[in-house]
């Protein structure tokens, strides 16, 4: 078997290379723009043995991920953090890199990760697409606002209404603010139907995927969340527990404890950026329409701070979700079983999700 290890860039790689049955080695530097990298990777499927690539997770790699599939090459991507702590020697260059790739797959060490297939990155297009036009939609308005309340009028939500919206054009401007106002007004329009057109898509992929559907069945969550969810996370036989699941999506507090004493700083933020928004978003709609949510939402807001309740409901959303998804049941079923789910569905008790945000268990 020929093994690989790469030290990826987006213009260039350094690899390592061992062919295990001659005990080949070498080390070299594949450039991008001229087609290197690529003709030496058909070259070694056209060798008619079984190679095997390593290379730490980044970005600007699918290119290259799909090439290796298409040639019927292993791709194993590898935790970035638990790679960089393998590293024993404190001079770190592209071949060193390299050298640590390739001597991890010799050792059997290699800290593989799950990938999702093509068709789940693809469908994260869709979600981060919708996202990314939404929060500029949101600075938009925020601008129109401002206009606004410049001239003396604040309208807050009834702006964009069609009375609001006629006020809004109506008002008396200077020439730039003026232009500055209609060239708002006109990119509005332009992404509302856009914004419209994508929410529809995420509905329909929603509405085909049962799971999705008993997740949209606890309260706060629709169908951009639920999809969200299901992406992201893949499948639940990945995680043994829900304390894995918050972990997971950086949920959880930074820790320095030592000697006895627990130092707890803000949420690690070590995971998916959209579906921890979209989690703490659809918690707080949760609070606004479910009283026991409520309930626990101004007992932590309280007790503690806004803030920290708000990550705390948000981990606590995506628990849930993890049991319902992993357990087949409906929003219904998991209050029926309440704390008693965990037991239930594997043996043993699942702790409150909350527990290492607010110091005690949830009821």
């Amino acid at each position: 078997m020929i093994i690989i290890g790469v030290d990826f860039h987006p213009s260039m790689q350094e690899i390592a290379f061992l062919d295990q049955e001659t005990g080949e080695y070498v080390e070299r530097q594949l450039n991008h723009s001229d087609g290197e990298a690529e003709k030496f990777y058909r070259e070694m499927a056209a060798r008619g043995v079984r190679v095997r690539v390593g290379m730490e997770a980044t970005g600007y790699s699918r290119w290259l991920e799909r090439l290796l599939a298409e040639l019927g090459i292993e791709v194993w991507i590898g935790d970035a953090a638990k790679i960089k702590a393998k590293r024993v020697r404190k001079q770190k260059n592209d071949r060193e890199d390299a050298r640590l790739m390739l001597r991890l797959l010799r050792e059997d060490n290699f800290p593989r990760i799950w990938v999702p297939t093509p068709e789940n990155r693809d469908l994260r297009q869709l979600l981060w697409h919708r996202h990314r036009l939404v929060q500029m939609r949101t600075r938009i308005m925020n601008q129109l606002q401002a206009v606004a309340m410049n001239e003396g009028y604040r309208w807050k939500k009834k702006l964009f209404s069609q009375q609001g919206r006629a006020l809004l054009e109506k008002l008396s401007l200077a020439p730039w603010a003026s232009r500055r106002r209609k060239e708002l007004l006109e990119l509005l329009d332009q992404l509302d139907p856009k914004i419209t057109e994508l929410t529809a898509a995420a509905q329909q992929e929603a509405q085909q995927r049962p799971e999705v559907l008993r997740l949209m069945t606890h309260p706060g969550v629709g169908p951009i969340t639920g999809l969200a969810y299901v992406q992201v996370i893949g499948t639940p036989d990945r995680f043994s527990c829900g304390k894995q699941i918050g972990s997971y999506l950086g949920l959880i507090p930074c820790e320095a404890s030592s000697a006895g004493k627990q130092r707890l700083g803000h949420i690690s933020k070590q995971g998916n950026i959209l579906l921890r928004y979209l989690l703490g978003e659809a918690s707080q709609a949760a609070a606004r329409c479910n009283p026991d949510w409520r309930r626990r939402y101004m007992h932590l807001a309280i007790r503690r701070h806004k803030n920290i309740a708000k990550a705390a409901m948000a981990r606590k959303l995506g628990v849930r979700l993890y049991w319902m998804w992993r357990n087949g049941w409906d929003y219904s079923q998991l209050v029926s079983f309440g704390s008693h789910a965990g037991k239930l569905a594997t043996g043993h008790g699942v702790k409150s999700s909350v527990v290492h945000m607010i110091g005690h268990p949830a009821p």
